[in-house]
């Protein structure tokens, strides 16, 4: 019996998902590290964006969690230094609610924006979203790849290419990028890519749905592909160039 159990924890401790985070108010690092860890997330905590950075290069966690204005590197810094090697999901927590400052955070690779002050169990259910998401990525189906125009999406290894050249994505732009793909030929709602891309199932802003397709746009904007807004509505993926200005 002794057996069973140190086997069941041992491979609790193996599956827990690894969430670091860096926030410079200890009450506000001790809050969402609490309510994570409640969640059965193995967190550690930071004081500053550097002591996290340090650690992440060492062991790379599976998500992390940035304030912005910290103690030397801010967290945009640190963001945009590990976005340049890793694609593990970001969430951006920051008291700066400018247009600018979110999409700054989502530019330079984020794939959440979360403004102080921020209920903690939104926090959480912004976690289980991603994860989530991310799982059931892993679980898609048999096929090894999907194509668009001149775009091909290589299920297995999660990469997209453009003429065999690949385009780095962030989590999150991916699993927009296969949706829109697998529904092009049709037009899909704001609230439809907020349920089943982003598996929001609360109230949550849509502008975080325009601040990734520009980044995804940008990326793709040398490709036969195109994300075009549906007045009103959402967006429709198309072959040729859009009128639109993006």
């Amino acid at each position: 019996m002794l057996q069973v159990v140190i086997i069941f924890f041992i491979e609790v401790i193996v599956l827990a998902q690894t969430i670091y985070i860096a926030d410079d108010e200890k009450n506000i690092r001790e809050l969402i590290a609490n309510f994570l860890t409640n969640e059965g997330y193995q967190v550690t905590a930071f004081e500053n964006g550097d002591e996290l950075l340090a650690q992440f290069l060492v062991y790379p966690s599976d998500m992390v969690i940035l304030d912005i204005m910290m103690d030397g590197t801010d967290g945009l810094s640190v963001c945009s230094m590990i976005r340049q090697k890793f694609n593990v999901p970001i969430i951006i927590v920051s008291a700066r609610d400018s247009e600018l400052d979110r999409i700054t955070g989502i530019s330079l690779g984020s794939d959440d924006y979360l403004v102080k002050p921020f209920s903690p169990l939104e926090l959480v259910a912004r976690v289980k979203a991603i994860f989530r998401r991310m799982s059931l990525d892993k679980k898609s189906d048999s096929v090894d790849n999907i194509s668009y125009g001149n775009l091909t999406i290589d299920l297995k290894n999660r990469v997209l290419l453009m003429e065999g050249c690949p385009i780095q994505l962030t989590p999150t732009e991916y699993t927009l990028m296969v949706y829109l793909i697998k529904n092009s030929e049709r037009a899909v709602s704001r609230e439809e890519l907020l349920k089943n891309v982003w598996h929001f199932d609360f109230d949550a802003d849509s502008r975080v749905i325009d601040d990734v397709l520009k980044r995804l746009r940008k990326k793709i904007k040398d490709s036969d592909v195109k994300i075009e807004s549906v007045w009103g509505f959402g967006f429709r993926i198309i072959k040729g160039v859009s009128d639109e200005n993006h």
